[in-house]
Parts: C-alpha cells; sequence; structure tokens
C-alpha cells in the first residue's frame, strides 16, 4: 500500500478521458471476435499515454497488447470488451418504462453489454496508464502491459494467448470484473469446453419415400434427450447447455440430411470436464447409431478453472480495505432504487448465494467490501478465460459495485447500468484497486517472490494442460 493517494490521483486525473473510452466501447456492443472498432478505441486510448503497442496476438485480429516502462519485473493487467448477442436495452425499453431513453443513444440493436466488460476493460486500461506514470515520475524499473482480449463470451481467447505463450515473460496479472458488491474475487470457477456436434444423413422426400432418409434433425433430438437423461447421474455442480445451430432447413417435407448443435460442457476442473465431454460424445455416437447417420465432433474453444493465489489476494484485499468501497451518492442510490426493483426474490436469493452473505431489501447500492477469507472460497458456477492466465502466472482480481443489487447476470438491467455513474464510480475504484497493488509488486520484490513460489508449488501438485486440443484455432484465423 505504498503512495496510495498518489494512485488515487494518478488514476483520477484521468477519470473523465477513460469514462468516454468506456462508453464509446458500450455504444459499439461487439461480440465475440467482432471487436474490431472497441479494440480501437482502446489502442487509440492507450497508444495516447506513450505505449507501445501490437496487435494481432496469438494471431487472433482483435487482441493486442500494450507496455510501456523498462527493465524489472512484468506486472500485466487483462482487459475485454466484447458484448452479449441478444442483450440490447433498445429492444426492452419498448416493453420496461423503468429505462431512460437516453441510456440508449447509438446502440446497435441485439448486443449489449450484459456483463460490463465496456468498464472491464477500461478500468484495467486506466490502472496500466496509471501505473506507468507511477513509474516514470518515480524513475523506477519495471514494465506494465495491457492485453486487450477479445470474445471472452463464448471464445476463451486468453487461452488461445496462454497456449501461444504471450504471458510466458508476465510475472503477475491483474484484473477485476463489474458486478454488485465489493470484494475479492476469491471463486472457484467451473473448466468448460464447447463442441459442435454435426450429424450427416441422406434426405429424401418425407411422404413419398421417407424409409430412403436418415434424419442428421432426428439424430440431434435423440442426443439432446440422450444428456438430458445423463443429468441426474453426472455431478451437481457441473453443467451442460447445448443451442441448435442448425435444425436442418425449414422444409419438413425433406428428411433433413444435416443438423448441428452446440454444446457447452462445464465441471469443476479439467479431470471433471474432460470425462463428461467423453460421456456426451459416446451420447452423440449413440444417436448416430440409431439413426444410421455421421457425426462430427469439432472443439470450438475450452477454458481452465480459476488458480487461487492467495498471497496476491492478500495483498489485493489490504489496498482494496484501505481505498474504501465505491463512493456512491444520493443520485446513484435512487437510480438503482429503480432498477433494484425490477429484480425479484429469486435475483436477490441468487446473488446472495453467489457470495455467501445477506442482502436486505432496503439496500439497493452495496456500500461496504466484504472481508477476503483465504479459507473459505466461493462457487462459481461460470467459467472465464482468465482462469487459464491464472495457470501461467500468479492471478489475482476484485469486484466492485457497479449495479444495483440483485441485478442478474447477462440482462438488460445490467446493460442499461452500464454507462450510468455507478458504473464509472465502479470502474475508477477498481482501477485504483490494481493499480495500488500492481505498485506494491513492482516496488517490493518480497511480495512479488512470495506470490510466484506460491504459484509454482501450486503448478508442481497440477502442471497446466491447455485444454483446446492442438489444432483448434480461435475462428476468427481460419
Amino acid at each position: 500500500m505504498k503512495d496510495l493517494e498518489t494512485v488515487r490521483r494518478l488514476i483520477d486525473t484521468k477519470r473523465d478521458r477513460f469514462i468516454a473510452v468506456a462508453d464509446r466501447i458500450w455504444q459499439l456492443a461487439e461480440t465475440r471476435w467482432q471487436e474490431n472498432e472497441s479494440m480501437a478505441t482502446q489502442i487509440d486510448a492507450i497508444g495516447n499515454e506513450g505505449f507501445r503497442v501490437q496487435t494481432g496476438i496469438a494471431g487472433i485480429p482483435t487482441a493486442f497488447v500494450a507496455e510501456a516502462g523498462h527493465d524489472g519485473p512484468v506486472i500485466c493487467f487483462l482487459g475485454e470488451y466484447d458484448a452479449l448477442a441478444g442483450l440490447s436495452q433498445v429492444e426492452a425499453q419498448a416493453t420496461q418504462a423503468i429505462a431512460d431513453p437516453t441510456i440508449s443513444a447509438g446502440q446497435a440493436a441485439g448486443n449489449g453489454h450484459g456483463c460490463g466488460h465496456n468498464l472491464l476493460g477500461t478500468a484495467s486500461l486506466m490502472a496500466a496508464v496509471a501505473v506507468k506514470d507511477y513509474l516514470a515520475a518515480n524513475n523506477l524499473p519495471g514494465r506494465v502491459r495491457y492485453y486487450g482480449c477479445p470474445a471472452e463470451e463464448g471464445g476463451s481467447a486468453k487461452t488461445f494467448m496462454v497456449r501461444e505463450g504471450v504471458f510466458n515473460d508476465v510475472d503477475a496479472a491483474l484484473s477485476w470484473h463489474p458486478g454488485t458488491f465489493n470484494t475479492i474475487f476469491a471463486s472457484d470457477s467451473l473448466a468448460n469446453i464447447q463442441v459442435y456436434f454435426r450429424f450427416f444423413g441422406r434426405a429424401s422426400h418425407a411422404a413419398a419415400a421417407p424409409h430412403l432418409g436418415r434424419s442428421a434433425l432426428d439424430a440431434v433430438e435423440l442426443m439432446n434427450v440422450g444428456v438430458n437423461y445423463m443429468r441426474e447421474h453426472m455431478p451437481s455442480d457441473a453443467r451442460v447447455h447445448y443451442a441448435m445451430t442448425d435444425g436442418g432447413g425449414v422444409a419438413p417435407n425433406v428428411v433433413q440430411a444435416k443438423a448441428e448443435v452446440l454444446y457447452l460442457i462445464r465441471a469443476r476442473d479439467l479431470v471433471d470436464m474432460r470425462g463428461l465431454f467423453e460421456r456426451v460424445k459416446k451420447i452423440a455416437a449413440g444417436a448416430a447409431l440409431m439413426t444410421e447417420t455421421r457425426v462430427e465432433v469439432t472443439v470450438d474453444k475450452a477454458s481452465s478453472n480459476l488458480m487461487a493465489n492467495t498471497a496476491m489476494e492478500t495483498l489485493m484485499a489490504a489496498n482494496f480495505d484501505a481505498l474504501g468501497p465505491v463512493p456512491f451518492d444520493a443520485a446513484d442510490i435512487a437510480e438503482a432504487a429503480r432498477f433494484n426493483a425490477t429484480v425479484g426474490e429469486d435475483d436477490l436469493a441468487s446473488a446472495e448465494r453467489m457470495q455467501g452473505t445477506r442482502l436486505s431489501r432496503d439496500q439497493v447500492l452495496h456500500d461496504a467490501i466484504l472481508p477476503y477469507d483465504s479459507e473459505s472460497r466461493l462457487f462459481m458456477p461460470g467459467s472465464t478465460d482468465v482462469g487459464d492466465v491464472s495457470w501461467a502466472v500468479p492471478t489475482a482480481q476484485c469486484w466492485t459495485a457497479c449495479y444495483a443489487l440483485g441485478t442478474p447476470g447477462h440482462s438488460w438491467q445490467l446493460v442499461a447500468q452500464g454507462r450510468l455513474p455507478a458504473a464509472h464510480k465502479g470502474m475508477t475504484q477498481a482501477a485504483r484497486v490494481m493499480a495500488a497493488t500492481a505498485v506494491d509488486l513492482l516496488t517490493d520484490p518480497v511480495l512479488l517472490a512470495r506470490a510466484q513460489a506460491e504459484h509454482r508449488e501450486r503448478i508442481a501438485v497440477t502442471p497446466y494442460e491447455c485444454p483446446i486440443p492442438d489444432g483448434v484455432v480461435p475462428p476468427c484465423s481460419r
């Protein structure tokens, strides 16, 4: 916690400039592998701060790295800027009077930042710039990197980046996530793999010669039924989701010769995930056998579960406690109350389970910091490709309150709050926490050595194996 007030001042001096960056990315709302303008917005912002920028990282057109400083350790910040499809609040406002029409100006219909990545990447950018300025002002060695990471939602870009070795010379990584609480990200996430199952059959006239057809659509439906029966016999904290990506056409009088389903399979760790994946593949093979079709299995992406680093999390928690919770005002509380009124008791109960705490219905914004407990890690039934970075280098993250309590993830309420003053304040506080932690790591060799020693010990017990098979590349690189 060295020069905490200096770090705060460095962040706040350029705050308005970066709020404009976050809002611009919110307006663009570009989804996975399509974040060209969002990336360009970030590159322009950090390039103007004197960072050296390299694009096309790991062969991904929408990934980049920016570096400043010289010699010393390398501390990196992870940033994201991809939106989600189908979450535009423009459509929601047609039926939800709560949303403010001025919020949606310029928003592309159909996409929305339902996970707050417009804030996530910008706060990491702010922190990187502040640390660069701190090192320069004090003539200190050390290199600061910002990794622009696309396609966290359904793309696992960081996993591809780890596989290509872009973090090999990094000493520590820092990130955060927008949320409804202030706390350290001390949660276990799920490893996952996303896979296409493509079935090939034989077309025929569905009325005149149905016996000559072999329905690929029947195979997909039988596979889905089989997987649904499997759910009773898999670990209770595992998850399996699917989407019909090709139903075989729109003509019911033609036996479907081709059909496709996309599966996302999640489990506590890579061992359990791979075991569940093998079971799903057997069900697909059985569906093909029953329908006399052929199935092709194509891995799209994968992510590892998060690996903890208690040393770095403890350091980040100390800085968070010293800086305090997000400083909301009466206007923020009044605005949050409008959104809080749109969520139900089930949403609040889900938020309580997620953070391991109780909520008051009278409270609409989190104004405290949940205590950090290294011995009691919460279970997060979601996934993040930060998991793979955490296996490559010591990594720590925090949550800061940016939205009304109970706001569901991946919802129109979260999208609509993404450029309100409360969200900007949460983003700024996250930047302060990350920057202060980075300064500590760069100026105190003992702290960094402790984090790295812990990481080596954990990796020695369970070595990292990239969950993406050799030969699989991001779709934007194909």
